[in-house]
């Protein structure tokens, strides 16, 4: 079967695909009961056989290989879409990025998405982007987190800030959303549900993105079963 997923009916057979997964948000904040997330699923082809993907499994596989599975590995794809060049199409249930290349094609990136609570579908486009950028955690974060509480006021960028190498802001219009494509200190991590609504690559593709990527860029997150931030 080829991976050739349109902006629509994006493929869900594909190797790191989540079976069913489920996730709620109102606008930038957590809100309202949520229902279970279903278990990450990924192919190993040793055994012919769909494996559950968790934390845990996560850590040992990228410990034994240095580096995630193949499935969420850079890699240029063939890619049915109206999208223009450019534009950014995340799908968040099989834990891909597609960023729109000319020809029917795209460059697909692994990457982690919102856990439990946290997942969101919607329209937005590139607002800026930084070069290591501060991470100054939202006061939601701030409240719930001690960790957070004591970078409150901002903590520099650098090789242990959890935004990773480079970081895209997404806004609507001219207002930050909040959420951000960002690098990570927590490579083990990409194919997984482990993020507070934001979307995290690991840093070698995050700045392989960034240098691809214009202000200004369309970005469509599709997540089976999350609410809007904006109408898809």
């Amino acid at each position: 079967m080829t991976d050739t997923p349109d902006t629509k009916y994006p493929d869900r057979s594909r190797p790191g695909a989540r079976r069913l997964g489920i996730g709620l948000i109102a606008a930038a904040l957590c809100l309202g009961p949520l229902a279970a997330l279903a278990q990450t699923q990924i192919y190993d082809a040793r055994t012919k056989k769909w494996v559950d993907y968790d934390k845990k499994k996560a850590r040992q596989y990228f410990a034994r290989n240095n580096q995630v599975p193949e499935a969420f590995r850079r890699q240029a794809v063939p890619f049915r879409t109206a999208e223009k060049p450019g534009t950014i199409i995340i799908d968040g249930n099989q834990h891909f990025l597609y960023l729109v290349q000319p020809g029917g094609q795209a460059i697909r990136y692994g990457i982690g998405v919102g856990r439990e609570g946290f997942g969101w579908a919607g329209i937005v486009r590139v607002g800026r982007t930084a070069e290591w950028p501060t991470w100054t955690p939202p006061a939601e974060m701030v409240a719930r987190d001690p960790n957070a509480a004591k970078w409150a006021a901002g903590m520099p960028g650098g090789p242990d800030n959890p935004l990773g190498a480079r970081a895209l802001y997404l806004y609507e219009g001219d207002q930050d959303t909040i959420y951000r494509i960002h690098g990570t200190v927590e490579p083990w991590t990409i194919g997984l549900d482990v993020s507070s609504g934001c979307i995290r690559m690991n840093n070698d593709d995050i700045v392989d993105l960034h240098s691809r990527v214009e202000i200004g860029a369309k970005v469509i997150v599709l997540m089976q079963g999350a609410a809007l931030y904006k109408g898809v």
